[in-house]
């Protein structure tokens, strides 16, 4: 029998060269849909896994970096603190793309605060939050972002009302805010291509069904629900920039976006006019999707030029981390100088 020949992508890898440990995760968790998206838009944008890192917190979504990238950098933190992981390593090497995998409990619970200010910052990184409304680490308890009245096996009834992750994100000010569902593979994967290329924080809100502790049929994180109540704000596509922009539909029916680096994100209407660089719109929108318990899913906010974190500072060209100590350490001249300032 012949041996397959593997396909390589422009920098002469192949998709398993972007794979990691076999998962662990339970089989239909929609957090392994997330890891094969990414592992695809990695692929094909021809990423070298030793130019990104990725980070983590705690739960089932924080172990999702171990099965993808093997030859990344990567660190899997404290509970709610992979911003500050991020932050801190990407001040030590700019160069970097960074990943970020969180989840409705690591980023909605602890790590609220983290999370707000992040977005604020706006620091350059994709930031993927798995949201399954559960703690399926620790056996199902509910998470913030359960729908109020969600009744699960012994744990009762919801008596709160839900956090609504974009709509955190686009309060915060994030640059970019999306939402996609697991089961949505081709969208997921245009906005994460789209999202690693955007300079500035990328929050994609993935609704990742737990097949293990929620996937009963009316829980807003299940499946079933999920397929029957999505209402995609466009058809999304990523076009890199080696590609020639082509659109075929009549004027007024899309809409192109440009990111910084040449890149382009074409917008296609579908049921309706949405304009997702206004951020007074996209809160009134998701107001209203959520009266109605609509999943509406998209590119829902971005402002490709909003200043990123790094902007807001003077730093060199030579990253931080491999700068040699006489230019990191104040010589004993300067030092001499400063006493005689301060003394």
């Amino acid at each position: 029998m012949a041996e397959k020949v593997k396909k390589l992508n422009d920098i002469g890898l192949s998709k398993e060269d972007y794979k990691g440990k076999p998962s662990t995760l339970c089989l239909g968790c929609g957090h392994n849909a997330i890891v094969g998206q990414i592992i695809s838009a990695c692929y094909e944008l021809n990423i070298l896994p030793e130019n990104l890192i990725k980070v983590s917190g705690i739960g089932c979504s924080s172990k999702a970096p171990t099965y993808f990238m093997d030859r990344s950098f990567g660190f899997n933190g404290l509970h709610g603190r992979m911003p500050s992981l991020a932050t801190g390593a990407l001040f030590g090497d700019t160069s970097l793309i960074a990943i970020g995998v969180s989840g409705d409990g690591d980023t909605a619970s602890i790590g609220m605060g983290q999370f707000k200010h992040v977005t604020r910052r706006n620091l350059p990184m994709l930031y993927i939050v798995a949201n399954n409304g559960v703690y399926g680490l620790t056996k199902g308890q509910f998470s913030a972002t359960a729908e109020q009245g969600l009744a699960l096996k012994k744990q009762g009834q919801n008596r709160y009302v839900p956090v609504d992750i974009v709509w955190e994100a686009i309060a915060g000010r994030a640059s970019f805010v999306a939402r996609s569902f697991s089961g949505d593979p081709h969208q997921l994967k245009a906005l994460i291509k789209a999202g690693i290329h955007h300079k500035g924080i990328a929050v994609i809100d993935v609704i990742s069904p737990c097949v293990t502790f929620n996937n009963q049929d009316d829980s807003f994180h299940s499946y079933a629900w999920g397929k029957s109540h999505e209402v995609a704000l466009h058809e999304l596509s990523f076009v890199p920039p080696v590609e020639d922009i082509k659109v075929q539909y009549a004027e007024g029916e899309t809409l192109d976006v440009p990111l910084y680096d040449g890149t382009h994100i074409i917008l296609k209407k579908l049921a309706q006019d949405y304009e997702p660089t206004n951020r007074a719109n996209a809160l009134q929108m998701l107001e209203e999707a959520n009266d109605r318990n609509e999943l509406i899913t998209g590119l829902i906010y971005i402002n490709p030029t909003q200043s990123s974190l790094f902007d807001l500072y003077d730093l060199p060209e030579t990253a931080l981390n491999r700068l040699p100590d006489e230019k990191l350490r104040p010589s004993p001249e300067s030092l001499d100088e400063i006493n005689k300032i301060m003394y």
